[in-house]
C-alpha cells in the first residue's frame, strides 16, 4: 500500500529498519535540543504529514531501546492517527526515569505502525452471552 506523505522535516522519510519490521522509525524535527526532566512530557514534532486510506490508522508506539535504556516512552501509546487527520505528526514523549534526557534533532523517537481497523455498530441489550471467564479481569486468569 502506498501512503501519501509531505516531509517538511530536515530528514529523510522514515523507513523500515529490517525486512520483518512492523514499524517505521520517526525522527525528531527540532531547531534545538529538548531536555525532558524526570517525569516531564513534551510534544516532539516530526515534520511529517500523511494521508491514510479510510479504514486504516497509524499507531505511534514507543521505541524499545529508548524505553529500556533511558526510561523514555510515548505517553499515550499507542497514539492513533486517524485517516482524516492532515496535521503534522507529533509525538508525546515522557521521561519516566530519574535522570534528564535530551532529545536531539534527527533522533529516532518513536515508531509508526499502520493498521487496518473495522468500524462497529453498538447494539443495545440487557444481557451479554455468558463465558467461562465471564467478568473476571485484572489478573483473574492467573499469574
Amino acid at each position: 500500500m502506498q501512503v501519501k506523505v509531505i516531509n517538511r522535516s530536515k530528514h529523510a522519510l522514515p523507513e523500515y529498519k529490517s525486512a520483518g519490521a512492523a514499524g517505521l522509525d520517526l525522527y525528531a524535527d527540532l531547531d534545538e535540543p529538548v531536555t525532558l526532566q524526570p517525569f516531564e512530557r513534551q510534544l516532539i514534532p516530526t515534520g511529517l504529514y500523511i494521508e491514510l486510506p479510510e479504514g486504516y490508522e497509524a499507531q505511534i508506539r514507543s521505541r524499545s531501546g529508548l524505553a529500556l535504556k533511558h526510561g523514555v516512552s510515548v505517553l499515550n501509546a499507542p497514539g492513533t492517527i486517524d485517516s482524516d487527520y492532515r496535521g503534522e505528526i507529533k509525538v508525546i514523549l515522557i521521561n519516566l526515569s530519574n535522570e534528564p534526557f535530551t532529545v536531539n534533532d534527527g533522533e529516532r523517537i518513536a515508531q509508526m505502525v499502520v493498521a487496518k481497523y473495522e468500524k462497529i455498530g453498538l447494539q443495545p441489550t440487557d444481557k451479554l452471552t455468558d463465558t467461562e471467564r465471564d467478568q473476571g479481569g485484572f489478573g483473574s486468569s492467573g499469574v
